[in-house]
């Protein structure tokens, strides 16, 4: 039974990371190539490559040093590359909801009028 229990827990965990790996994969594909330039990290090709192995090795290796050093690469796509893309790109939040950088967290700031 604790082993039946194992076996499910440990499918769960591969299941996230080849979602998450998946995500990160779509997300790199769609960001426009001048962005990651803009951004100052690696090319848009590299990151294709580097996830796209990614989810190839949670599909067909089931290896799990491989499977981590992918999730690693996953985690720093969601970590540093994206939000840095977003940045540039004028992707946050703020930017879709029409607030200026002189917002506060209650709204405009107005000098103390």
């Amino acid at each position: 039974m604790l082993m039946t229990a194992f076996g499910g827990l440990m499918w769960l965990i591969f299941t996230a990371m080849l979602v998450l790996a998946v995500v990160a994969l779509v997300l790199a594909a769609i960001a426009r190539e001048d962005a990651y330039r803009a951004a100052d990290k690696q090319n848009k090709v590299f990151w294709l490559i580097i996830l796209g192995v990614t989810v190839a090795v949670n599909l067909l290796v089931p290896m799990l040093f491989l499977q981590l050093a992918g999730l690693v690469a996953t985690i720093v796509f969601f970590v540093d590359v994206r939000p840095a893309l977003r940045q540039v790109s004028g992707g946050g939040g703020r930017g879709r909801r029409g607030g200026s950088s002189s917002d506060g967290p209650y709204g405009p700031y107005n000098g103390g009028r």
